[in-house]
């Protein structure tokens, strides 16, 4: 069984950091893209960023030049540095991944969120 599990989540200050990790376990044979969204209360679930294998990296507009997403592929896992943080970085965050499982398709995993509280 597939799971990714996040790490890194917490308390921090305005423009603090924070570094997220989220680590694949499970049989599988390969991740294609890996990324975070995020879900403030009362709002959306919205993509933050992601990373392809060949670590081609895309940015939501509001986390670009703050966050910077990375991969080991050794390590099946993905990390989010985050600097400079703000109030409304405030979120519950979310890995995702794309993995080839034994139906030998790509299926999309979540995982089960930690909880980003930047206080001003």
């Amino acid at each position: 069984q597939v799971q990714l599990v996040e790490s890194g989540g917490g308390l921090v200050q305005a423009g603090g950091s924070l570094r997220l990790s989220c680590a694949a376990s499970g049989s599988f044979f390969s991740i294609n893209t890996m990324g975070w969204s995020r879900q403030a209360p009362g709002k959306q679930r919205e993509l933050v960023a992601s990373i392809t294998r060949g670590a081609s990296t895309n940015y939501a507009d509001s986390v670009k030049g703050r966050f910077t997403i990375s991969r080991d592929n050794a390590k099946n896992t993905v990390y989010l540095q985050m600097n400079s943080l703000k109030p409304e970085d405030t979120a519950v965050y979310y890995c995702n991944a794309e993995i080839l499982g034994s139906e030998l398709k790509y299926r999309g995993y979540w995982g089960q969120g930690t909880q980003v509280t930047v206080s001003s």
